[in-house]
């Protein structure tokens, strides 16, 4: 059997998504701001698409959602226009990120503090979670922008953004939040969360990969980071992809649609697996479920090099991770393990399973045998958790 557990990674893309897609490569090819009878095919299901993106994130249409290729594209735009308009003019010195946010985040914000930006990296609680006044704290009268993710991609936790939104705004302090990760998982209503700037990419959400989006504020509109054409109302240049558009769009409607199914039917089936996985002797979990997405676990099994279990995993048809798939190729331990303050020797250990509305019981029932089966074996070979055992 094959089992895909790494939907924090990249999803399927839904088949109605692919349907709907599917004559935006051949039949329906016009450049949309050519002048003739081939782009104005593209026209109308480009503006559905549209509404379909405003719809599932509740946006005011008097608020501009700028297509990009992608969160990483996004937060990129959002952390260098802060560093040109505010920081570079002299008019800020200073923004605020958490130490867990993705690396598209914080290998910016290592970029611009190169460039002699003050940056301030807020810490997690041992919970993996960020607190409100723990960001309040650190802001100051030259902080120009505060980013922190909605959800973490690594163990799910679910960051108060709500509040975290509303404080900066009363301190007058631009807020951006990545929204990879909470977009699918649970509502998101940017008409009553005053956040700024809010990013996302599609194929997290059973879309097409290499397409996203990046919200602005009515009146906090980023210039341009790509220059060119007018395309997007002239925010991001480049001819529009037509196809991953009009996926986009579809997927953020279907995601809305199911909601409900995320929040209760695929928490319980998470919830399954991981009672099954805590059953195993030396297990630990990051992060409360109260306070995380409903499909991801953050466990570690103490004595296991997390690269050893993927291998295991691997060979069984289960598809999971140590972490991002953005830094992937490092052997280093978990960021947000060490975050937390966990052990060493637990700091290497940390898998991640995400599943998705495509999971199945079945599915899960198998990884349980597969975890179990490896784990013991792992120990069994393993050095360190026997020195473990005899120590205590």
């Amino acid at each position: 059997m094959k089992v895909y557990l790494d939907n924090n990674a990249t999803t399927i893309v839904d088949p109605h998504v692919f349907s709907e897609m599917e004559p935006f490569f051949v039949q329906k090819y016009g450049n949309p701001n050519s002048l003739h009878a081939y782009a104005s095919e593209t026209h109308r299901p480009l503006k559905t698409a549209m509404e379909k993106i405003y719809a599932g994130l509740n946006a005011s249409r008097e608020d501009s959602v700028v297509v990009t290729s992608g969160a990483t594209e996004s937060n990129n735009w959002v952390l260098q226009r802060i560093y040109f308009d505010y920081i570079l003019t002299g008019r800020k010195n200073h923004i605020i990120v958490s130490e867990v946010e993705h690396p598209s985040v914080l290998a910016t914000a290592k970029f611009i503090e190169s460039l002699g930006c003050k940056v301030t990296y807020l810490p997690i609680n041992q919970d993996g979670l960020i607190e409100a006044h723990t960001v309040s704290a650190f802001i100051t009268p030259k902080t120009a922008l505060v980013s922190i993710m909605w959800a973490n991609n690594e163990t799910g936790a679910i960051f108060p953004i709500e509040e975290i939104a509303q404080l900066c705004q009363e301190k007058g302090v631009l807020f951006h939040t990545d929204a990879v990760q909470a977009i699918g998982k649970f509502p998101i209503d940017l008409k009553s969360v005053p956040v700024d700037y809010l990013t996302f990419s599609a194929h997290k959400f059973h879309g097409p990969k290499g397409v996203g989006g990046l919200f602005m504020r009515k009146g906090k509109e980023l210039q341009p980071m790509l220059h060119g054409g007018s395309q997007m109302g002239g925010l991001r240049s480049g001819t529009l992809n037509v196809a991953g558009i009009v996926g986009m769009g579809k997927a953020m409607e279907l995601a809305s649609d199911a909601l409900d199914f995320e929040m209760h039917d695929i928490k319980e089936l998470r919830d399954s697996f991981e009672d099954e996985l805590l059953t195993i002797k030396d297990t630990f979990v990051v992060t409360p479920r109260a306070k995380r997405t409903p499909n991801t676990i953050l466990i570690s099994f103490r004595g296991i090099e997390g690269e050893a279990m993927l291998w295991d995993l691997n060979k069984a048809g289960i598809g999971a991770s140590t972490g991002s798939a953005c830094a992937s190729e490092s052997l280093e331990s978990n960021p947000v393990m060490e975050a937390i303050g966990a052990e060493a020797d637990l700091a290497h250990t940390a898998i991640r399973f995400s599943l998705s509305r495509f999971t199945t019981k079945e599915e899960i029932d198998y990884a349980i045998v597969v975890v179990k089966k490896a784990v013991e074996r792992l120990r069994g070979i393993s050095s360190s958790y026997a020195y473990t055992n005899v120590c205590s």
